[in-house]
């Protein structure tokens, strides 16, 4: 560390212990508000993050829009019509419980938001008579412009606000403190969490935290299939030090979850092959519905669901007559026929038309007001686009009013990704729960990017709300902090430390290149038996011959050397998971060459994955398990529907 001249104190070999009622692990924006509502709840709250909680996690940067709002003022749809919809338009391959949690709750978390200082509404009237404004409440809509239950919202501002709630209320912050691992105990014949243990990233000490009870909040895993050692911050939608540790520990530590088998091709990534997310000219989420031309300046037709063009923009943004609403976001590409909104004509139908590539957004077509909330409040407010999209862009001359932007894939997507180029975005697989939003194991809760088909920044903040009052609830029931075993603790201590006892050796990029490497190759677009077992045997060669060789010079590099052993363990427990279903299925985009039959009866459910002793164990969970969500949701949520609900 000397060598480096590391600015920070070498606290190797050090140990702190901090108690709690309430342990959060991850300070995104389900982290925060899981602590914000256990400290309503007058819990002494610990909240750990490895960046710095005022602007860590996914949306730390931003984000532009909330969806599932369904109980703001101006909204025309029920919570129910909503989170049904997702479900059946996933197959029931969707998150119900924290579906219907999100379109209950989501509004009231906003309002919570601007009273602690963020922005929610066109205060200073800058798109007063917009087509997509309440002139009355302020409130901006994307989307849906009749049924107005997505929000456009000015997300740069909320981490901050959320940052003074949680010093007002006197959480304790644990900032550059990665955690590393849970702690459990068995109580009359059961696992129960207890804790977890943690290293500062900055100094090394070693940090175990014990709790009442501990929430996992961190991100979904990224970095599997897509890696660029030189674009490192680039590989994913999600920043760098999102990806995937709270899986990772879960499943080391015996945590059920389900859909690990789902991954989608490429979407967003700048890892080697495409341009920063909302850098190129699409027409998807943040650039919706923007109007697109061919290389001859030749407008590209928008159509409604049943195939007819639509003459104007503003059609663009509302339902076909007969249909109520439509489904739009992050998680929804090709939605049914039910949900289906306007959209471009399919790509393949355009070139047989004679519609020239490339492609180019080009909004100097569309009326001002539409103009200006694409560029400037939605490429501005969304993660990671406020530098490097509108500030370098503008910067450089691009105005646009004058330009358009070319698009380098085949629709919306930031290139034409290969079928093994995937990625766990979507809905995708993650921690199986129940109503309470608990995991398998007793004490330990979860939200946000953790559960199972999560979705965009609305979900994690109303299940993060969420979880944390239902893990205050549980602490009243344990009257101790557990002992932790010190053994346990020795034993990670030197896991985390092995690769700084080393000068030479492999780093950390080389093993994260050969993982994805490894997952392209045998856990592709399409997968076997054969493949799945070589890709497993593969990644046991790297625990076993390259593990022992990584090192690294300080603590941040020590931090990335343990994210890539926490990638190590998420890839192992896909492959795992990919074996476990024997056909294939549309919705989980889950191809499998030896078992093609496609969504047979008999395994459309849950296909959930444990670790037990070292061994992957299978069940199955069937696909309505939540039962009615209007019904069980007021049945354990009367205390929150007479006293906190807006």
């Amino acid at each position: 560390m000397a060598e480096y001249n590391w600015p920070y104190p070498d606290e190797f070999g050090q140990t702190e212990t901090v108690d709690s009622d309430i342990l959060v692990l991850g300070g995104g924006l389900a982290g925060c508000f899981a602590a914000i509502a256990a400290a309503r709840k007058g819990k002494k709250v610990v909240l750990v993050e490895k960046g710095a909680t005022k602007r860590s996690g996914a949306a730390g940067t931003g984000f532009d829009h909330w969806e599932s709002a369904c109980t703001n003022p101006c909204s025309q749809v029920t919570p129910e019509e909503i989170a049904n919809a997702y479900v059946d338009e996933q197959d029931h391959y969707s998150n119900g419980i924290a579906h219907y949690i999100e379109c209950r709750e989501g509004y009231d978390r906003m309002l919570d938001l601007e009273s602690f200082g963020g922005k929610i509404r066109d205060t200073e009237d800058e798109f007063k008579g917009a087509e997509f404004r309440d002139d009355e409440t302020k409130l901006m809509f994307a989307y849906d412009y009749k049924n107005r239950f997505t929000l456009r919202v000015w997300g740069s501002t909320f981490k901050p606000a959320l940052y003074e709630e949680l010093k007002r209320l006197g959480v304790t912050i644990y900032d550059r403190t990665e955690a590393t691992a849970l702690l459990t105990t068995i109580e009359n014949g059961k696992k129960r969490g207890i804790g977890a243990i943690g290293m500062n990233v900055h100094t090394g000490k070693l940090l175990v935290f014990r709790a009442k009870a501990t929430l996992l909040t961190m991100s979904r895993p990224a970095r599997v299939w897509l890696f660029n050692p030189d674009l490192t911050g680039l590989c994913e939608f999600r920043p760098m030090q999102s990806i995937g540790s709270g899986h990772a520990m879960g499943w080391r530590a015996g945590m059920e979850f389900t859909m690990m088998e789902k991954s989608v091709k490429g979407e967003f990534s700048a890892a080697g092959r495409s341009f920063p997310p909302y850098g190129t000219g699409n027409n998807h989420n943040t650039w919706y519905a923007a109007t697109m031309v061919d290389a001859r300046g030749v407008e590209i037709p928008y159509l409604d669901r049943d195939g007819n063009v639509l003459k104007t923009v503003s059609e663009r943004y509302y339902p076909v007559k007969g249909q109520k609403f439509f489904l739009k976001g992050g998680v929804i590409d090709e939605p049914k026929y039910e949900y289906r909104g306007p959209e471009t004509m399919p790509f393949d139908e355009l070139i047989k038309r004679g519609y020239k590539l490339p492609f180019y957004a080009d909004l100097s077509r569309m009326p001002e007001m539409e103009r200006k909330v694409i560029w400037g409040m939605m490429v501005g407010e969304e993660g990671k686009t406020k530098i490097p999209i509108l500030q370098y862009y503008t910067e450089r001359g691009f105005d646009p009013e004058k330009h358009m932007l070319q698009s380098y894939g085949n629709g919306w997507q930031s290139a034409a990704f290969l079928d093994q180029e995937r990625q766990l975005f979507g809905a995708p697989g993650g921690i199986m729960h129940d109503w309470d939003l608990k995991t398998n194991i007793d004490g330990i809760y979860a939200a946000g990017d953790q559960l199972f088909a999560s979705d965009c920044a609305g979900f994690a903040c109303s299940t993060g709300y969420y979880a944390g009052r239902k893990a205050a609830d549980y602490s009243d029931t344990i009257e101790e902090l557990a002992e932790i075993d010190q053994a346990e603790v020795d034993a990670e201590r030197e896991r985390l430390y092995a690769p700084m006892n080393r000068t030479e050796g492999v780093t950390w990029k080389e093993l994260n290149m050969a993982i994805s490497k490894a997952m392209q190759n045998y856990c592709g677009g399409v997968k076997n038996d054969d493949l799945l077992i070589q890709g497993i045997d593969l990644l046991k060669s790297y625990r076993e011959e390259i593990v022992p060789q990584l090192y690294c010079n300080n603590p941040h590099e020590l931090m990335r050397t343990h994210e890539v052993l926490d990638i190590l363990d998420v890839s192992e427990m896909i492959l795992q998971a990919c074996l476990m279903r024997k056909s294939s299925s549309k919705q989980l985009c889950f191809y499998r060459s030896d078992y093609p039959q496609m969504d047979p009866k008999e395994d459309h459910c849950f296909i959930t994955i444990r670790q037990e002793n070292g061994v992957p164990v299978r069940g199955t969970v069937p696909g309505d398990y939540f039962g009615d969500l209007k019904t069980e949701y007021e049945k354990r949520n009367q205390d929150y529907i007479g006293g906190e609900a807006r």
